[in-house]
């Protein structure tokens, strides 16, 4: 029986700024389980929600203080057990954000690990003592930026933590922390989760004893202090690879098997080990190259290519244009390349995922400096590291807050009226009615999404393939350019970024169109 992701599309929900119910200002469960029937008429497979989980919000729920529960700012474990039936009879899957290198420095198992270093759980997480002069033991810098090492004045040790000082990183070579961790797992499962996207898989198993991390010869200020030296004793160790073939093992254990995205950013061999050797590891390691990526046919062209060349014998590829994390795409590539986007992300070979708000062509919003919220920015002010930006509410009717909130919301929102969920719904040439079209087409058509790639190319600003299925070829073509771009696209026109297109004539600018060879 073929695997439901394979064909599926999953849409990522940002929780905090879905729907907000109970006039916090804060999306919660609730709020999704209401606009189901939106996500319904949009045509995806499965919502992935970021983290839910109890949490001191240091980190936007990053920071989980219990693996188990729900934190009361998006509502009970009743409530996700609601949302989650209510999804699963819509024929939804429901995914869950896993978050295992690190946990807040409020869970009871931290607490209990810094009370004594003989604690039974010392272990649970990485400890070391003083470097030579004192100091942390080696160099790592946080990801959010300072040093990686926070002294615990009470047993004289440091800790690590990849992230905030609040997010103390678990230890991962400890085989009682991995069976506890496993055991997590195994409680969402049993809940009725259909998977995890794992978050930060990379930075599971950092190497205090490799010692010090060399320089980045490519470092600019730009990158944030973080990337000032390579990852090589802090990312992507071999034991991770191990560890993902165990979590795997887990979900092996349910009928159907469940799903694992890793989230680990890094070149593509890197990214391919995560698949594991006989692809017994992560079934959907994320594919990231397009997420920055320059928007020009021929880098999109050998990206594309490279990524498909490299997939191991029967791996599943994966796509993603924008996260929680990143610029938005709109934003990114400029709105009118916008659909030009949605069109490539819905026609290549694999599974795509739609961040939220992305189907409504939204952008980033400017945060003034009095509502950050993002730790990053807070820590590296001006440099544009904050992730705010495109984490705002979503609007979804010409209503104070939009309609998605009776008061303030977390952050601001754009209001504009080409953004407002209501207005598109009710405009047949709107960003959300071309996403609608894009998705029923690829239901409709198995060519789509189980069909070959062939003949990637760049003619041009042209972005070019072919998907072929049997004796169905559709040929697919985007114009990233900024003029006219003259094409041989023979067929019958399927769909185009731009209403009332013909299959013959010119690419107009940001013009894209699928046709039906033969």
């Amino acid at each position: 029986m073929r695997e439901w992701w394979k064909d599926g599309v999953i849409y990522q929900i940002y929780p905090r700024s879905f729907q907000d119910t109970t006039g916090t200002g804060v999306g919660d469960l609730k709020g999704i389980e209401s606009r189901l029937d939106y996500l319904e008429r949009l045509g995806i497979d499965a919502i992935w929600i970021s983290p839910i989980f109890p949490s001191p919000m240091k980190d936007a729920g990053y920071d989980v203080s219990d693996y188990t529960g729900i934190d009361p700012t998006f509502g009970t474990l009743e409530d996700f057990e609601s949302l989650t039936a209510a999804a699963h009879a819509r024929g939804m899957k429901v995914l869950l954000d896993f978050v295992p290198s690190h946990t807040s420095d409020q869970h009871p198992w931290f607490q209990e690990a810094r009370a004594s270093k003989d604690s039974p759980k010392r272990d649970w997480y990485v400890w070391r003592d003083p470097g030579p002069d004192g100091g942390p033991p080696t160099n790592w810098i946080s990801e959010f930026a300072g040093p990686a090492w926070t002294l615990d004045e009470a047993t004289g040790q440091y800790y690590l933590h990849i992230f905030l000082t609040e997010q103390p990183s678990l230890n991962w070579r400890n085989p009682e922390l991995r069976a506890a961790m496993y055991d997590v797992m195994r409680v969402w499962f049993d809940r009725g989760v259909d998977g995890f996207r794992v978050d930060a898989v990379e930075n599971m198993a950092p190497d205090p004893e490799a010692g010090d991390n060399p320089p980045n010869p490519e470092w600019v200020e730009s990158m944030g202090p973080a990337r000032s030296h390579l990852g090589t004793n802090t990312k992507h160790l071999p034991v991770i690879f191990e560890i993902a073939r165990e979590m795997r093992a887990v979900a092996e254990e349910y009928d159907p098997p469940r799903l694992l995205v890793g989230e680990a950013y890094g070149e593509i061999p890197q990214v391919m080990k995560y698949y594991g050797d006989a692809l017994d590891a992560f079934q959907q390691p994320f594919n990231f190259l397009l997420i920055e990526a320059p928007w020009e046919a021929e880098t999109l062209a050998g990206l594309i290519a490279d990524y498909e060349a490299a997939l191991p014998e029967g791996a599943w590829p994966n796509w993603v244009l924008g996260n929680h994390d990143r610029a938005r795409i709109a934003s990114r590539v400029g709105p009118a390349q916008a659909r030009n986007a949605m069109l490539m992300l819905l026609t290549l070979r694999g599974t795509p995922t739609i961040y939220q708000g992305d189907e409504l062509g939204m952008e980033n919003v400017a945060i003034p400096p009095d509502r950050v919220q993002d730790p990053w920015e807070k820590n590296v002010p001006g440099q544009g590291l904050g992730r705010d930006p495109v984490r705002t509410p979503i609007a979804w009717e010409e209503a104070p807050f939009g309609g998605f909130s009776t008061v303030e919301p977390w952050l601001p929102m754009d209001l504009g009226a080409a953004r407002i969920v209501a207005r598109q719904e009710e405009d047949e040439a709107s960003m959300l009615a071309f996403t609608r079209a894009l998705l029923a087409l690829r239901k409709e058509t198995p060519a789509l999404t189980r069909g070959s790639l062939e003949e990637v190319r760049a003619e041009g600003a042209v972005l070019r393939y072919t998907r072929r299925l049997g004796e169905t070829r559709l040929e697919v073509a985007l114009n990233t350019g900024t003029t006219p771009a003259e094409i041989d696209l023979a067929g019958a026109l399927l769909v185009s970024t731009h209403p009332g297109a013909e299959a013959g004539g010119p690419l107009r600018p940001g013009e894209g169109r699928v046709t039906r060879a033969g």
